[in-house]
């Protein structure tokens, strides 16, 4: 009897042995492909208006000499790069009469038109920066002192805090220090010229619309 079984095991392992069945044994699911998670901008990047206020006065000290209202627009470009926020502006202001000292008096400042570099790191919807640039600073007389015509130029330094109150719209805080070289004044009804480097110091805060 046990030698008659063995024709029947033969045929039910060659059944199994067949290329379909092996198919099955060897078939498995496809891995699930993978999409890497896109990086989200923090949505500095792009052009943008605005309006600016504050105090000028040519004492560094919060609360030492004359402070001027001063005010203006500006306009700028923003790009995300590495990280990092890097962009331009071009700013306008009236200084307000900011006095700044000449030997034997002091000239007024009346307007400034500045092209500044910004870099900043941005930190979330924040956005804490750099800011440097050249100025054309135009001065006009005091009572006691005579200056230049025209526009002066000059250069500045600076640094700021923004923060995005939404998509469009942010606002910042900076600091600003200009100075302006080679320049010339008298006093009233002399005939000795004087030459001079005049600075000064500006805190404003400011608002920007991005398209």
């Amino acid at each position: 009897m046990t030698r008659n079984k063995t024709p029947f095991a033969l045929a039910l392992v060659a059944a199994f042995a067949t290329p379909a069945g092996a198919a099955d044994l060897t078939y498995s699911e496809p891995a699930p492909s993978y999409d890497s998670p896109s990086v989200s901008s923090g949505g500095w990047t792009g052009a943008y208006v605005g309006l600016h206020a504050g105090t000028s006065s040519d004492h560094g000290g919060p609360f030492s000499g004359e402070k001027e209202f001063m005010g203006g627009i500006q306009g700028g470009y923003n790009a995300e790069m590495g990280g990092a926020v890097v962009g331009g502006e071009v700013e306008l202001s009236h200084m307000g009469d900011t006095e700044v000292d000449v030997p034997g008096g002091e000239l007024r400042e009346r307007y400034r038109l500045a092209a500044k570099a910004r870099v900043g790191a941005p930190l979330g919807d924040t956005l804490i920066y750099g800011t440097a640039g050249g100025t054309m600073t135009s001065l006009r007389d005091s009572g006691s002192t005579e200056g230049p015509d025209g526009w002066k130029p000059g250069w500045l330094i600076g640094a700021g805090v923004e923060q995005k109150f939404n998509d469009q719209i942010s606002g910042r805080v900076e600091y600003n220090y200009t100075r302006t070289g080679d320049v010339r004044s008298f006093p009233t009804g002399s005939t000795t010229t004087s030459e001079t480097n005049v600075s000064d110091h500006t805190i404003k805060a400011g608002v920007n619309y991005k398209f």
